[in-house]
């Protein structure tokens, strides 16, 4: 038997949470900086048409979206016609005056106004008479500025 006895414990210091507040922030606001908040819930089927000579639109002017196409799933009881979407929810064509008009009112830039693009994502199973008829519309809100979206693609393949 010794007759000096350590006093000393062997078990492991403990760990140092000082900075884990700071990395916490940091990781929360990494988070809100890289991730994108969806704008519209879609409710009709988007299968866009291809296309080659494709430009990305610019995010600097404000930019509306149209949906239009079949109902997607869960909204079956609406039929199987091509359905036009404004802002998360279903209308009719006669409708799009009052949405352009809101949506100009909620430009916060008033010299931003004259700038408003109309983006049309519509089905490519969609009756092209639901196009003419929102082409009318828009020209009745004179909302002149449209843009067409599509799918990167051989327009071959439509």
């Amino acid at each position: 038997m010794s007759k000096f006895k350590s006093k000393k414990d062997n078990a492991l210091p403990a760990v140092n949470t000082a900075s884990l507040p700071d990395i916490v922030f940091m990781l929360l606001f990494f988070f809100m900086v890289v991730t994108v908040m969806r704008e519209d819930t879609l409710m009709v089927e988007q299968r866009l048409p291809l296309a080659d000579q494709v430009e990305k639109l610019e995010k600097k002017y404000p930019i509306s979206y149209i949906y239009a196409g079949k109902p997607a799933r869960g909204f079956e009881n609406l039929g199987t016609e091509a359905r036009l979407q404004l802002n998360d929810k279903f209308m009719d064509v006669e409708d799009i005056q009052a949405f352009i008009n809101s949506e100009r009112a909620g430009i916060a830039r008033e010299e931003l106004i004259d700038f408003l693009t109309v983006s049309l994502k519509v089905d490519k199973e969609a009756n092209m008479g639901i196009v003419a008829d929102i082409k009318k519309e828009l020209r009745k809100a004179n909302a002149l500025k449209i843009n067409y979206s599509v799918g990167t693609g051989s327009a071959l393949e439509n």
